[in-house]
């Protein structure tokens, strides 16, 4: 397996040190076997998990309750022109 890790630091944007680089370099090509190992394990047939446990997301009925008026809605806002918000321009 052979590593350009001067490459790898490029893309980073990474200045290492000489020492660093070899420490990097080992423990990058340690985490790539570890890689290589679990491409090697046959999946043919396992379905996808992405979660251990089964997990429900938990809803709950809509429904309408009391909302403030639209005068009380404006009346905390920094700013408003009297019958809306008024905020920074994002372009």
């Amino acid at each position: 397996m052979d590593i350009d890790i001067d490459q790898v630091a490029a893309l980073a944007r990474l200045d290492l040190s000489t020492e660093e680089r070899e420490v990097l370099g080992g423990q990058l090509r340690s985490i790539l076997e570890h890689v290589d190992q679990l491409s090697a394990v046959d999946t043919e047939g396992v379905e996808a998990t992405r979660h251990p446990i089964p997990l429900a997301t938990p809803l709950r009925e809509d429904s309408r309750g009391e909302h403030l008026s639209h005068d009380e809605a404006l009346a905390n806002a920094p700013e408003s022109d009297g019958s809306s918000f008024v905020v920074p321009r994002v372009v």
